[in-house]
């Protein structure tokens, strides 16, 4: 909600305390005799805020007092924004003033009674409209005086709880008890190379390059898969406006790596910058949100953070969902803490789940802002590809099926190798690639191979290798163009960890017949979409007869392919959508 508020020191004074109840403030009021009291901007931001789904509150006030008296521009900006005006009156235990206003304050701790009038409808060829609102204004305040004074609860005293700017203050005061123990933190993880050491300082919301002038989108994509999915969001909205700027932080060194990696391969890539996200900190988040000042801050999937989520609400930046995920161990988790996620979700502007079941998770914790559902890596476009490398490794394996089983995690590996092995005994001239989904991980799969050469250093296929090992970040857009069939990792039950897919959607739209473990609870509605064209397999045996099965027949590998790639047709719209929304916002 944001409510109209005079631009005066004591407007201001009521918009810093009402802030605290999650009440914006619209700065401005009616300009008179010449004077420029911001009544334009004001009417500007309001019709803005109104087009986005936002509520806009006005108060009438001045000489005329309390017998309301409503002024042309309420019913001009309902009809701007084609919404509706909706009278409220209020009343609760006060002390009156005898002044010419009949200024009244609330007593503490008194109750107090709310009466909503009916909607009245903007229309341009009723001239009557103004009246109407302020009849009914005042039947509503009367109304609320009457139900105030007869019923009982209003002599009864309760105190009153307040939204907090901050999520949680438990998880507040936690943070920062802790941070200062987390330099230590940051500097173990460096040592592991698990941070950048000229970049290490970003975790702590210190900027290591400059703010462009103009406005900046801020979008945070926590680790490889979030990235992929986003990046062709902020192309969009780059395209859109190509005067605005994109923030994208990350959390991981692999994730910065594909960003700055990805952002060579786009149009737009001037325009973004990339920073990791600081620590879920208030004092480093502060810090952060005071350099950069976004306009609009846009987290994917699972990425909840309570301190930044509340210190975006508290600098009133809008911030949005995309791609909203929660499983159903993460709605256990969030169970636990009701009100904090809560807090969280009441302070997006718009989720926009990923799926019907996760709509309904959210859901769970209160009524939300909902735009779309739909997962926009459907809406993806196909993963990019180095044209000289795709040559250069199609060469290398032309004339032998190729298998690949794609982002692999610890424990699935042996479990592909004996498949392959198993596969080899029919069709001698299979090449098996593995990409493992963290490559750092590339000398502990190829030592499972019996030493297979890997491709970080700078091995390729011949016509003897049997496995190749792809220890290399983001170039499965190569692997999927030259394989034939492709297993997705992260879904045998052998997998470390607690596995549930990766996305199917990637290789399905290059061509290639698919197959996946039981393990899909991450992406179960994009393996839902596939259908019957992703074969489930449960063990080396039968990872083996699917692989020995397509290769031994090219008309069933192209028509599983066929069936995958048409499945996922026709989700373009999605990324539009959620574009418009946050450019509206960052306009107004």
């Amino acid at each position: 909600m944001n409510v109209l508020i005079s631009r005066n020191s004591d407007g201001r004074l009521i918009a810093e305390i009402v802030r605290k109840w999650q009440v914006g403030s619209i700065a401005g009021s009616s300009d008179r005799k010449g004077k420029n009291k911001g009544g334009a901007a004001a009417i500007r931001r309001m019709r803005a805020c109104l087009k986005n789904g936002s509520l806009v509150t006005i108060t009438p006030d001045g000489p005329r007092g309390p017998r309301r008296v409503v002024q042309q521009g309420v019913m001009a900006i309902a009809s701007m924004a084609d919404k509706p005006v909706v009278p409220v009156g209020a009343s609760c235990l006060n002390f009156r003033l005898k002044s010419w206003d009949k200024m009244f304050f609330p007593l503490p701790f008194g109750r107090g009674v709310f009466v909503c009038g009916d909607p009245i409808y903007p229309d341009r060829k009723n001239e009557k409209a103004t009246h109407q609102l302020t009849e009914s204004l005042t039947r509503q305040m009367t109304l609320a005086e009457e139900k105030r004074r007869s019923s009982k609860t209003a002599q009864n005293f309760s105190f009153i709880k307040p939204v907090k700017v901050v999520p949680s203050r438990l998880w507040y005061g936690a943070a920062s008890v802790l941070s200062p123990a987390l330099p230590f933190l940051l500097r173990w993880r460096q040592s592991k190379g698990k941070e950048l050491p000229s970049r290490v300082r970003e975790k702590m919301g210190f900027a290591t390059c400059s703010r462009p002038s103009g406005k900046v989108i801020w979008f945070h994509a926590a680790s490889v898969g979030e990235v992929v999915s986003v990046l062709p969001l902020v192309e969009s909205c780059l395209t859109y406006n190509p005067d605005c700027h994109a923030l994208v932080t990350t959390g991981t060194v692999t994730a910065a790596q594909l960003v700055e990696k990805r952002k060579n391969t786009l149009k737009t890539n001037n325009n973004i910058i990339h920073q990791f996200v600081p620590f879920d900190v208030p004092r480093w988040g502060k810090r952060f949100l005071s350099y950069w000042q976004p306009q609009v801050a846009v987290f994917t999937e699972s990425e909840l953070w309570p301190n930044l989520f509340g210190l975006c609400h508290a600098k009133n930046l809008p911030v949005i969902l995309v791609n909203g995920r929660m499983s159903e161990r993460s709605l256990a988790t969030w169970s636990k803490a009701p009100d904090v996620i809560r807090r969280m979700l009441e302070r997006c502007r718009w989720v926009f789940p990923r799926s019907a079941q996760d709509k309904a998770h959210f859901s769970a914790f209160g009524r939300l802002n909902y735009g779309p559902t739909g997962d926009i890596k459907m809406a993806a476009p196909p993963l990019p590809v180095d044209e000289k490398a795709l040559l250069q490794v199609k060469k290398c394996t032309e004339g032998r099926p190729v298998f690949l089983a794609a982002s692999t995690h610890e424990g699935e590996e042996e479990i592909i190798l004996q498949a392959a092995a198993f596969a080899r005994k029919k069709i001698p001239q299979l090449l098996t690639v593995i990409v493992p989904r963290h490559p750092e991980r590339g000398n502990v799969v190829a030592a499972l191979a019996g030493g297979a050469p890997r491709r970080s250093m700078g091995a390729l296929p011949d016509s003897t290798m049997p496995v190749w090992v792809c220890d290399t970040l983001d170039e499965l857009g190569l692997f999927y163009r030259v394989s034939d069939c492709v297993f997705i990792g992260n879904s045998l039950e052998e997998v470390k960890g607690h596995g549930g897919g990766h996305n199917p959607l990637e290789p399905a739209r290059l061509d290639n017949a698919l197959a996946t473990g039981p393990l899909i609870q991450n992406f179960t509605d994009a393996f839902e979409m596939l259908g019957q064209s992703v074969t489930v397999t449960r063990s080396a045996e039968s990872l083996a007869e699917w692989v020995i099965s397509v290769l031994s027949d090219k008309q069933v590998m192209m028509a599983r392919a066929v069936a995958a790639k048409e499945a996922i047709a026709g989700h373009s719209g999605l990324l539009m959508t959620l574009t418009e929304k946050i450019m509206a916002l960052v306009q107004a």
